[in-house]
């Protein structure tokens, strides 16, 4: 039991994990496994050390619940960034999905603009030299002069 390495060392007590060494007195206890925390009354977490000499519980709770909320703090900014990423790349490709359609709606326009164009040259054309047809009867027969 861990009550054998009292008024020995520090390292020789915390070599079982199952112990907690108190400087105040300079015993070795068994560490209270039904309560999180060892008591006050037991020793006061500025005198206990556990796992290691070099620390005491007291730095060793403070140290691991700053390391606890900076991983949860990194965490929760990783994921809002990720999720505000999301969303910006979705509304921009969105918008440069309408820039397409509107340009290939204008190129659309345009190129029937110019097909009509065309057309009314062609007919110009047509007229000038009498190949014209009339749209009363487009199936007339063609006749040399």
């Amino acid at each position: 039991a861990c009550s054998a390495f009292s008024q020995k060392s520090c390292e020789e007590c915390l070599k079982n994990v199952s112990c907690l060494w108190c400087y105040t007195n300079n015993t070795c206890i068994d560490y209270p496994v039904r309560s999180i925390l060892p008591p006050s009354s037991l020793c006061s977490l500025s005198n206990a050390r556990w796992g290691v000499c070099w620390i005491n519980f007291e730095a060793l709770i403070i140290a691991m619940a700053v390391v606890a909320g900076l991983i949860l703090v990194s965490v929760t900014v990783c994921c809002c960034y990720c999720c505000y990423c999301r969303r910006r790349s979705r509304s921009r490709l969105e918008e440069e999905e309408e820039q397409l359609a509107r340009k290939r709606e204008e190129r659309r326009l345009q190129s029937l603009q110019r097909k009509h164009e065309r057309k009314l040259k062609h007919d110009e054309i047509r007229k000038k030299y009498g190949l014209l047809q009339d749209s009363d009867n487009p199936y007339s027969r063609f006749e040399n002069e």
